[in-house]
């Protein structure tokens, strides 16, 4: 059996669900609507390298403790069919779907609906809850850049496996921050890459594509 891994977002999705989300809430006047410049500023802030992965997912989870959970729920069914179902690409699906025969998950900083891909398995941050409310905190690591690989070896482990024992292991990102992660797998894959990934991939010879 192979491993594949994907990122979801700005890879298998042509946006990002944290940014979508935020300014989704600025939209229904539940965040405040100054949050849509500090939502801009700290995606530019991750992708630079100048916000921890810990200071980006408070960040957005700052703004769910003052929403009960069946407010945020009802949001969310809204918010995959109007925002993140028109950024699902086609050729994503189809890539997913070459892996069939292979283990599949897609690892990623915050929790999307990977069952939309057809995916059984979701290795992801895990937000922190108390009494049935979000805390505005998380439980563990960030599931994102070094996060990423102990998180997907914790998973496996739970299954009695390592990445060692895959003699072909994937991973799709578009993301110089998944950096880590594509040193760790087999077959490394830079889709629809940033500038700096771009590079990396062009010198180390890793292979690049495009879903879009």
């Amino acid at each position: 059996m192979k491993l594949a891994l994907f990122d979801l977002d700005n890879t298998l999705l042509s946006g990002d669900t944290d940014v979508e989300w935020l300014d989704f809430l600025v939209e229904r006047g539940a965040a405040p609507r100054d949050a849509a410049r500090a939502n801009e500023e700290m995606d530019r802030k991750y992708r630079s390298g100048d916000a921890s992965p810990l200071d980006y997912v408070r960040f957005y989870l700052s703004y769910y403790p003052p929403h009960d959970m069946a407010a945020l729920l009802a949001w969310r069914e809204e918010f995959f069919k109007t925002k993140i179902k028109p950024l699902m690409l086609p050729a994503a699906q189809r890539l997913i779907a070459s892996h069939r025969a292979d283990l599949v998950a897609i690892i990623t900083a915050t929790e999307p609906i990977a069952a939309a891909f057809g995916v059984e398995h979701l290795i992801a941050t895990e937000p922190q809850t108390r009494n049935g409310r979000f805390t505005g905190d998380i439980v563990g690591a960030p599931c994102m850049r070094e996060g990423k690989i102990e998180h997907l070896e914790r998973w496996l482990a739970a299954r009695g496996m390592k990445v060692a024992d895959f003699a072909e292991s994937s991973f799709y990102s578009d993301s110089i921050n998944d950096r880590p992660l594509l040193e760790r797998v087999t077959h490394p894959v830079a889709v629809d890459p940033d500038a700096r990934l771009a590079e990396i991939a062009r010198l180390r010879g890793w292979r690049s594509l495009t879903l879009r």
